[in-house]
């Protein structure tokens, strides 16, 4: 017997119900075709018309103050999520706990006046979730061998020369398919905490779709008695991610946020040189970020008009600040400004890792991009001068690349943290009244340059 999605949708909509209304592509758009489910709430994602070329900027959100979704855990939780681990308290208790911090830190970031309020990633360990860990056929493995991984990966490179490898991993080991969703619990407690009106604005983030793939040595990442090549793997994880984005966009969900450090490591050289370097790559590594850009793409190719969806780069947040990768985005910003079909690109910009503002002139006037200049990883506050300034110099660069005013370039952008303050349930090197001071100066930076607007 089929599953149901989950326990807050439509229980007569099955998985093998959804996967029968895909779509049919017509003109260069998508045109869906499903039967009449006008009395189930889900029948929402299934019946809208886009086409992604006249894609229009899509505005509130993203807001011209943003964060990037995590937060500093209160002690509590990070006790109580360690007596679950010891078995000291039970997780009925950690969920209460978990609940009651949820909400104190919604307030938190009410006061301090953001809009694309999140629940801090306040149920997870660390930034991406557990959305693999859920698909039926995926496997966690612990203590994995180190020879699965591309060694030459920024993060992975950096436990290995530690001589560390990552503590756990999670690999394909039989046919992918979306058996329920693990982020809709997060998402509905977090929409009843807000009024109906500021549901919309709420924002959930999710892992990137190439997470467990990039990772791996060529061949690595799935059985080949599973899936012959990557285009059968990445289309079984397309259809995960459009499964559990049609269940979230029923549940009022319209503000997403993709975290992907791997596409920045795309800008990092000592990667670049790794991919080439190694024989077991069939592909260049401007293919492979094609590929990846496709499967973004395909993943989001159901979504309505009205969902917002954001991508944030970043060269490595990981706990007590630590960072990965290093390199300009001038290597990818043609091909993932302008190919990847989403609304909003977060970036990282707070220190020289990140390269000039120059790659900016090629963002489309359809695209907005929010920028990461307040750093997340120290308390140091910048100066909120010199901030605007540089804001003003990206917008120079995007007006010249656009051939608009440096007034209507500013339409297209928004000001945040470079990253999240605790990628890693552990958190940044900053503390709590840091964190607070920080997305005050993100707000007060913001109000400088767009006065009254969000």
């Amino acid at each position: 017997m089929p599953l149901p999605i989950s326990r807050y949708s439509d229980p007569s909509l099955t998985i093998d119900r959804i996967n029968t209304h895909l779509p049919i592509f017509q003109n260069g758009g998508i045109h869906f075709s499903a039967p009449d489910l006008s009395s189930s709430p889900t029948a929402l994602f299934w019946s809208f018309n886009i086409t992604m070329a006249s894609m229009k900027l899509h505005r509130d959100p993203p807001f011209r103050a943003e964060h990037l979704g995590s937060l500093l855990r209160p002690a509590k939780l990070l006790k109580a999520r360690e007596g679950v681990i010891k078995g000291a308290i039970s997780k009925d208790e950690l969920t209460k706990i978990e609940d009651e911090s949820v909400k104190e830190i919604v307030d938190v970031q009410l006061k301090a006046g953001f809009r694309a309020i999140t629940d801090g990633e306040y149920r997870r360990h660390q930034f991406w979730g557990t959305f693999f860990p859920g698909l039926e056929g995926f496997t966690v493995i612990h203590d994995p061998p180190a020879d699965i991984f591309r060694p030459y990966m920024p993060d992975i490179a950096a436990f290995t020369n530690t001589g560390l490898n990552p503590g756990e991993s999670v690999i394909c080991t039989g046919k992918i398919k979306h058996v329920g969703s693990t982020y809709i619990d997060q998402w509905n407690y977090l929409k009843s905490l807000v009024p109906p009106d500021k549901v919309k604005d709420c924002k959930l983030t999710l892992a990137a779709p190439e997470w467990y793939h990039m990772r791996y040595r060529n061949g690595r990442a799935y059985s080949k008695d599973v899936y012959a090549n990557d285009d059968e793997y990445f289309a079984d994880i397309a259809q995960a991610y459009q499964t559990e984005l049609g269940i979230l966009y029923n549940a009022g969900l319209r503000n997403i946020q993709f975290d992907d450090p791997n596409l920045a490591y795309f800008c990092s050289d000592s990667m670049m040189s790794g991919w080439k370097a190694d024989p077991l790559n069939t592909c260049t590594v401007e293919d492979q970020l094609h590929t990846y850009i496709k499967l973004y793409n395909d993943c989001i190719s159901h979504c309505p008009p009205d969902m917002h969806i954001g991508v944030h780069l970043c060269r490595g947040n990981f706990a007590n600040s630590v960072h990965f990768a290093e390199g300009s985005y001038d290597a990818i910003a043609t091909t993932l400004f302008e190919t990847m079909k989403v609304h909003t690109f977060y970036l990282e910009y707070d220190t020289h890792r990140a390269g000039g503002f120059e790659p900016l002139k090629h963002l489309p006037l359809n695209k907005s991009v929010i920028l990461g200049i307040v750093t997340s990883k120290f308390p140091k506050l910048e100066d909120p001068a010199e901030m605007k300034e540089r804001v003003m110099q990206a917008a120079q660069f995007v007006a010249e690349g656009n051939n608009v005013s440096k007034e209507e370039a500013l339409k297209r952008l928004g000001v945040s943290p470079q990253c999240g303050f605790a990628s890693h349930e552990a958190g940044n090197a900053i503390d709590w009244d840091g964190m607070v001071k920080k997305l005050d100066l993100v707000r007060s930076i913001a109000d400088s340059i767009w006065e009254g607007e969000a």
